[in-house]
Formats: structure tokens, C-alpha cells, sequence
């Protein structure tokens, strides 16, 4: 008995000394018989899954139905788990496979399932690679499919199901042929969405794209609603009269159109006339311009005036009109021009033409004025003064109707037989003496 109890002792001790040497974590540790994976022949990768359900250590791993590895270790990182797998070197997988939890029957064991990608992925997977949580998943389980079929049969409206058919069958009956039709556009319209795909994709595309550059812009946008306000005001304010402008613009348009229709004969006659007009203009090219030159000079060109030099092409005129020799003052120039008085000057006109006769005192003081000639002529125009002798007299005067024969013929009749005034006005010919007299049709 005493060497039992010690026997017992010593294999604690050895337990209790193996124990401290290294980490146990239980029966997972103990090496078990028939192991699908040789650890010399094999290569460890990791997977993150957000649940793996009951998965324990020493799981399998299937490709295709097909053993190729177990489960080494479960750790939690995070809210998340992580498993450890060892897979065989023969398997040929993409560096981008996916990993599920799925279960071998109904009431079976759980497995991890490594599968490619559906567009069959890139690489290979290798000793250290990682599956993210991205590409892991799990089946569901057997409780959850039954709670959900519960929860159908028991308040999802299962008992509605009955309603519901018999309401199609009311909508239907009779209606076959029209919803037959119906569902046969419907396949048109899908066929057509799905050959417009692309379009509709790029479509898309823009408008993600307008909607970036949109909100890129959008303190832009803002500033400029702000400033929008106001001018949204103003247009409100002045709503009534755009109404009105909007509606005489209306009736312009029509009266327009109605104008241009009716012209139209016309304006394409006019133009066709003028197509050969412009045609000769463009013809004529270069040569225009020194036409239009010549055209200013008519009837000498610009030359000429270098040819005939001091000759009548290149005549000048000067003259020089001076007060004093038309209003005479006082002798000496002590005394400044008096200058008529307009009142003045129509009384005496008036004067003149109702006294009748051209020698009176009034009709002297007009014709040495030439003004007050200028505003008698001006009068005898009127109808009221017809058979007016003094306007008689002035229309028969001799001169052509012009000023330096009106004053010639003005001379004549007071006694002046040479004219002066008139010729100079007209010929050039110069007064020997400018004096007052002769201006004022007197005959010194």
C-alpha cells in the first residue's frame, strides 16, 4: 500500500514538474491517432471569421468534399476569431481563396470549407497567408432555420397566403391574354435596360463624377445662391411688367412674322438684285479703294495737283471781313460798332413794305442794310404782301435772285450805275474805297 502512495507521488511530481515546463491547455494537446495532415508535409495559414459556431481544434478542413487539413488553433482577437489551419503542400489553392463553416449533415460535425473565388482568383496560397474577415463566412445553423420557418408559419403571415392567392386569381381571371401581352413588353423593356447597360453604367458614371465636381464646388454654388436671392427679388418685384413685356413681345413676334411673310417676295427679289452688284464689288477687289480715292478729287486725281502747280486746280480763297467796313463808327475809332437791334431791324422792314414806295425815308434805311434786304425778300414771300408794291419791285430786280445781284439791281434802281458792292461779292472785284456809302448803295 505504502508503495502505491508513493508511486502515486512520483507520477504527480513528474506531472507537476511537466506542467510547470510548458504550457497544457487540456485533452486539445494530446496527440490523437490518425491525424489527415503530416506536419512535415504540410503549411499553416490563418482565417478571421466573425463566428465560427462550435469549431474546435482538430476540425477538418475540406477542399471539395475532401479532407486536406485540420484546425490547429482557435484564439479570439478582438470581436472576432481567428483560426489556425494546417493544410497538406499538395493543395492548390489561390492566394485569394474564401473560407466557409459549413456542416457535414444535418445534426453533423463542423468544418471549414477552403474554396477559389467565383473569378477564379490570383497566386497561390502559401505557409503564412491570411483570410480576412472579408472572405470568410459561415452556413446557418439548424436552430436558426427552424426558429425562422417558426416564425413564419406562427406570425409571418402564412394565414394570409390563402388572401393573397385568391386576389391574384381575381385579378387574373379574364385577363390572361392581357397580362401575357404585359409580361412579353416586359421582356422587351428588361431586353433592352440590358443592352443598354453600358450607356447606363456610363451614365452613371458621369453623374458620379458631376456630383464630385459638385461638391468640389459647393462653397462656389453657395456663394452664388446667395447672391441669387436678391435678383430673385427684384425679378419678383418686377413680375407684373415682364408679364406685360413678355406679352407685347408676343404680339411683336406676331405682327413680325406676319410682316416678314408678306415681305418676303420682296426682300428675296431685292437681294437677288443685289448679288450681282455685290459680285462686280468683289470682282473689282484691290481697284476699289483707288476708285473711291479718285472719286474724293473728281474730276483731277491726286496727282494732278503736283502737275498743274499754282494753277485754278490749286486755287485758294481768303477773305477778310472786318465790322468797321460794313457798321460804321466814330471817326478816329474812339467809339466802338454800333450793332443793329433785330426788333429794330423788322420795324423798319415793316415800315418799308407799307409805305409802298421803294424811295421813302424807311426803304433807304433797308436797302443800305444788307441784312434788312435779306429779312425784305424774307417778307415779300409771305401771301399777305402779294401786289405789295415794294415786293414788286424787289422780285422784278435783275441778278439771278442771288445776293450780289439783288444788291446790284438794289443799286441800279438808286442811281449807282457801276454796281461795286454787288461785283465784289460775286467776280472779286474789290471797292476802290471801302467806304460806307458805297456799301449802303450809296454813289460816292
Amino acid at each position: 500500500m505504502r508503495r502505491r502512495l508513493l508511486s502515486a507521488v512520483v507520477l504527480l511530481t513528474g506531472l507537476a514538474v511537466t506542467a510547470g515546463g510548458c504550457k497544457f491547455d487540456g485533452a486539445y494537446d494530446l496527440p490523437l491517432p490518425g491525424s489527415p495532415v503530416d506536419e512535415d508535409n504540410s503549411f499553416e495559414v490563418t482565417a478571421e471569421f466573425q463566428d465560427i459556431l462550435n469549431v474546435v481544434p482538430k476540425s477538418p478542413v475540406m477542399v471539395d468534399d475532401v479532407t486536406v487539413g485540420e484546425v490547429t488553433d482557435v484564439e479570439r482577437v478582438g470581436w472576432h476569431a481567428k483560426l489556425t489551419m494546417r493544410i497538406k503542400n499538395d493543395v492548390d489553392l489561390p492566394d485569394d481563396a474564401i473560407a466557409d463553416i459549413r456542416q457535414v449533415s444535418l445534426l453533423g460535425e463542423k468544418y471549414v470549407a477552403l474554396e477559389a473565388p467565383a473569378g477564379g482568383g490570383e497566386g497561390r496560397l502559401s505557409d503564412g497567408d491570411n483570410i480576412p474577415l472579408a472572405d470568410t463566412g459561415r452556413n446557418p445553423e439548424v436552430e436558426e432555420v427552424l426558429g425562422a420557418l417558426s416564425f413564419l408559419l406562427s406570425g409571418g403571415g402564412v394565414g394570409q397566403l390563402g388572401t393573397i392567392t385568391h386576389e391574384l386569381n381575381a385579378v387574373m381571371d379574364g385577363r390572361t391574354d392581357r397580362l401575357r401581352h404585359l409580361l412579353g413588353s416586359l421582356e422587351d423593356v428588361v431586353g433592352t435596360i440590358d443592352a443598354q447597360k453600358d450607356d447606363i453604367v456610363r451614365a452613371m458614371d458621369s453623374i458620379n463624377h458631376l456630383t464630385a465636381t459638385l461638391n468640389t464646388e459647393k462653397h462656389t454654388i453657395t456663394s452664388a445662391l446667395d447672391v441669387t436671392g436678391p435678383a430673385v427679388e427684384v425679378l419678383a418685384a418686377q413680375h407684373d411688367e415682364l408679364i406685360r413685356m413678355l406679352r407685347s413681345l408676343d404680339r411683336l413676334g406676331a405682327v413680325g412674322t406676319r410682316v416678314i411673310g408678306q415681305s418676303k417676295d420682296d426682300i428675296l427679289a431685292s437681294l437677288d438684285h443685289l448679288q450681282p452688284l455685290l459680285a462686280r464689288l468683289h470682282e473689282a477687289g484691290d481697284k476699289l479703294a483707288p476708285g473711291l480715292n479718285l472719286l474724293v478729287s473728281f474730276p483731277f486725281p491726286k496727282e494732278a495737283s503736283e502737275i498743274v502747280k499754282g494753277d485754278y486746280a490749286n486755287t485758294s480763297i481768303r477773305a477778310d471781313i472786318n465790322l468797321e467796313n460794313i457798321i460804321p463808327g466814330q471817326p478816329g475809332g474812339g467809339i466802338p460798332p454800333v450793332v443793329p437791334d433785330p426788333g429794330h431791324v423788322l420795324s423798319l422792314v415793316e415800315k418799308c413794305l407799307r409805305s409802298g414806295d421803294l424811295q421813302s425815308k424807311a426803304c433807304q434805311k433797308v436797302l443800305a442794310s444788307v441784312d434788312l434786304v435779306k429779312q425784305l425778300k424774307k417778307q415779300c414771300k409771305k401771301k399777305k404782301y402779294d401786289g405789295n408794291p415794294v415786293c414788286t419791285v424787289v422780285e422784278a430786280l435783275p441778278g439771278g435772285g442771288g445776293l450780289g445781284g439783288l444788291l446790284d439791281g438794289l443799286g441800279a434802281s438808286l442811281g449807282s450805275t457801276d454796281g461795286l458792292l454787288g461785283r465784289a461779292l460775286v467776280d472779286g472785284t474789290p471797292t476802290p474805297a471801302p467806304s460806307a456809302a458805297q456799301l449802303f448803295g450809296g454813289t460816292g
